[in-house]
């Protein structure tokens, strides 16, 4: 899921976003950029494979299957091992037709030559116009290829337990300064609550903080892309974060989605949860007991811009080898801007669209009962127009990332400092791109 309703972005940032992803993967083969030969339909029935994590998906492609008797679509759940069982898949030759792939992800895949390129079907063009113009550049690349439809995006903000910091007389915060003052008075009041806790195995959620402080990892200038993981603006939220670890006021033993974070939730141990717009069925589904407990108010700002940051979100990109691409931009275009499939993802599986009908969605602008009847997708809507449209992913963002989880692991564990991580994830970056022959060099 994480996978990012609509965001206002600037067209010309947007592309630029793209075509720096685009510069990155130039050094790989073509074959993953290629059209396929023709875009007919095939003459008879098809089954297409459909792979994917969101709960309750197969329920959408039910909806799809009733309604088109000759396209039918296979759904698979991955969510225990996404991209180790795609990768499995691809090295195999038995990839799906579609598959749902994180917006960080696709420039990784695109240098394994995972992708085919759909472009050849008019169809897949004509639906640049119904999405966010960012999500569609980070799936073309910034080219005239179409590689993946955006599904959903992961603007960012703060979940409150409105009750415990009443309790404590505490208020609830609107900058980050705030958030560090309001942790020590919680955990004052009472040394079994903390704020929140700090996933260091989690590298997406740590980058989501990162963009939100305007810090930039990757850019390309001079045939070259500029690695910038270790910045200013990055070591300025790895200090933060350790000061709060050092001070013992977050916990750093939970991680996200595990049956432990929810239990230390439910026996009224963390007070908040910095999270996406999609994080909402969460706590929904999870911990239900605490129905009316919980608001959600923008996320603490670094300075006066307001800025926000974004946490996932995904596509579902066309897998090479699909012999069936007509089939597949037919499903796929309705699977991510059908009006009905894009309401029941967002029901079931917690999908906060990246298709500009999105915005129109009832359940979008109604208020939501758990969270006592506030119209949470209002907050989410206006972080996602306060996101950074250059941000952009590097070409071995996987690399990176688990670079950075192993040393903020580590970090976390009292073995050096999460800006050391920082340190060792720049370092694995710049490896990684050498090593597939990517032109890199260190940037500010």
């Amino acid at each position: 899921m994480r996978s990012t309703a609509t965001r206002t972005r600037l067209a010309a940032a947007a592309a630029t976003a793209g075509m720096v992803v685009l510069a990155g993967c130039s050094s790989s083969g073509s074959s993953d950029n290629a059209s396929a030969s023709s875009c007919e339909p095939a003459k008879g029935k098809v089954t297409l494979q459909y792979w994917n994590t969101v709960p309750g998906m197969d329920k959408v492609v039910a909806l799809w299957n009733k309604k088109h008797p000759d396209i039918q679509v296979e759904t698979k759940n991955i969510s225990n091992d996404q991209y180790g069982t795609l990768g499995n898949a691809l090295k195999a030759d038995k990839a799906p037709d579609l598959a749902q792939v994180g917006y960080d992800e696709l420039p990784n895949l695109r240098t394994q030559s995972a992708f085919v390129d759909a472009s050849a079907c008019k169809a897949a063009g004509a639906a640049k116009s119904k999405f966010v113009p960012w999500t569609w550049s980070q799936t073309s690349f910034g080219d005239t290829g179409v590689f993946a439809i955006p599904q959903d995006t992961g603007p960012m903000a703060l979940y409150v337990r409105g009750d415990l910091f009443k309790k404590y007389d505490v208020a609830v915060p609107t900058t980050w300064d705030e958030y560090a003052t309001a942790a020590e008075k919680l955990h004052k009041a009472d040394p079994n609550l903390d704020i929140t806790f700090f996933d260091p195995n989690n590298a997406e959620w740590f980058n989501g903080l990162l963009w939100q402080n305007d810090a930039k990892m990757y850019g390309y200038s001079g045939d070259k892309w500029q690695v910038s993981v270790d910045s200013a603006q990055s070591k300025q939220v790895t200090d933060y974060w350790q000061k709060l670890i050092s001070e013992k006021v977050v916990r750093t033993d939970l991680a996200h989605g595990s049956t432990q974070m929810y239990a230390a939730y439910q026996k009224d141990q963390l007070a908040t949860y910095v999270g996406a717009a999609w994080g909402y069925s969460m706590f929904r589904d999870n911990l239900p007991k605490q129905a009316g407990k919980w608001t959600i108010v923008p996320m603490p700002t670094w300075g006066a811009n307001g800025s926000s940051g974004d946490w996932g979100g995904s596509t579902v990109a066309f897998m090479k080898g699909s012999k069936h691409l007509y089939e597949s931009v037919e499903f796929n275009t309705w699977l991510n801007t059908d009006p009905d499939a894009l309401a029941m993802e967002n029901k079931l599986g917690g999908l906060y669209p990246a298709a500009t009908a999105g915005l129109d969605l009832p359940a979008l602008k109604q208020g939501v009962p758990y969270y006592g009847n506030q119209k949470i997708f209002d907050v989410f809507a206006d972080a996602s127009k306060k996101i950074d449209t250059s941000f952009a992913w590097g070409p071995t963002q996987k690399t990176v990332n688990l670079a950075l989880q192993d040393a903020m692991a580590k970090a976390a564990a009292g073995g050096g400092t999460l800006t050391d991580a920082l340190a060792t994830a720049q370092a694995a970056a710049l490896k990684s791109m050498k090593d597939q022959a990517i032109p890199a060099t260190a940037g500010k």
